[in-house]
């Protein structure tokens, strides 16, 4: 007989110090029903990245999303100037309600049967429906659900807990972004990834503090300083960073990840913010099944024109090299947790605190979740 849930759950020990700690076990990122948990918890009370703020700056802008779970969400700029977010579910029959990823309307007709609501989500016209006895319109708008920004990115939540979005990023988070200067960057460009492991080996990747990088990523090892490499953890979030080096820098790499430092966000639980000086990207984790992941890389310069292109374009296709390493090490990782002979593994006190963090993150959501 399968092992309870809640025993899969109770088998890491969360409370181990650094020293101690042992990875999350391999259960936990192969049992479906894990994975339902997840969505239950994780993701429906945490604050989730739905878009970029560029999208809805004027009445009438939208950006539609579909959040980990299959929750499908929009937000938009009403009338008013208020950004609101709202579940992208017409209330007649369950069709989806905006069907572009982003744009700008005067109000949302829903393709089926012409349902329309305007952008404070009442709904305003219902074709056909004279007829129809003890319908309350006024109680039949689209869902919504808590929406906000942060730096350049608009963020919704799924769930009904009461951490704003400033409280569950925090202050440290929010003050190390500021100082980083994104309002002078500008999106360029959008990619797909599709990795056959589960989301969480992608993110123990991110947060192993550098470790893998000698092995995996000889080009970008060449550009950090491994002994200055430097690991700070916040409630939420975890900042990795290092000197940019020049003297052994491979040649492609070093052209392109120039600046003082290089500094790596993780915002739990899904989100991370890479920082090269004058460029940017972020990534976005969504889990699609127990052993197969989406990545959603979103690339950002200081300089965007024709002439930069080039350069930027140069830049993009360095970190599709380091995605394609990544990529193979984390098939690789997926394949050995399916094997008797791996159970759970120890942790680094130097290199992995991240990972460290963001399991004991996991175990706090996951056993609020079983009560």
């Amino acid at each position: 007989m399968p092992d309870s849930l809640e025993s899969i759950v109770n088998q890491y020990r969360a409370d181990l110090p650094l020293a101690l700690a042992s990875t999350i076990p391999a259960a936990w990122y192969l049992d479906p029903r894990v994975l339902e948990l997840e969505h239950a918890t994780v993701f429906r009370d945490s604050w989730q990245v739905a878009g970029r703020l560029e999208q809805v700056r004027a009445s009438g802008d939208y950006v539609a999303c579909e959040l980990p779970g299959g929750e499908p969400i929009v937000a938009v700029r009403g009338a008013d100037e208020i950004l609101r977010g709202f579940f992208n579910v017409c209330r007649h029959h369950a069709a989806a309600v905006v069907t572009h990823e982003h744009g700008s309307s005067e109000q949302f007709r829903c393709p089926y049967h012409g349902w329309t609501y305007a952008l404070d989500g009442v709904l305003k016209g219902t074709p056909d429906f004279a007829d129809v006895c003890e319908f309350d319109r006024s109680k039949h708008g689209l869902v919504p659900v808590d929406c906000d920004v942060a730096e350049k990115w608009v963020f919704v939540r799924p769930g009904h807990t009461t951490t704003s979005l400033d409280d569950f990023l925090g202050t440290d988070l929010s003050s190390h972004l500021r100082a980083r200067g994104l309002e002078s960057l500008h999106w360029l460009e959008r990619r797909h990834y599709t990795l056959d492991c589960n989301w969480k080996v992608f993110v123990d990747n991110y947060l192993d503090g550098g470790y893998h990088v000698p092995h995996v990523h000889r080009g970008l090892d060449s550009v950090l300083s491994s002994r200055e490499y430097a690991i700070e953890t916040g409630e939420r979030f975890c900042l990795q960073w290092s000197p940019l080096v020049s003297d052994r820098a491979d040649q492609r790499t070093g052209a392109v990840r120039q600046g003082e430092n290089a500094f790596y966000y993780w915002v739990y639980p899904n989100f991370m913010i890479n920082c090269y000086g004058r460029a940017m990207d972020t990534n976005l984790v969504i889990p699609h099944g127990v052993d197969k992941t989406e990545v959603i890389f979103d690339f950002y310069f200081a300089e965007v024109s024709d002439a930069a292109r080039p350069a930027n374009l140069a830049s993009i296709a360095v970190s599709q090299e380091i995605q394609d390493e990544d990529v193979a090490i984390c098939v690789s990782v997926q394949r050995g947790l399916k094997s008797r002979a791996y159970e759970s593994g120890r942790l680094s006190v130097r290199r992995e605190a991240g990972e460290h963090l963001f399991h004991r993150l996991l175990h706090r959501d996951f056993t609020a979740g079983l009560r």
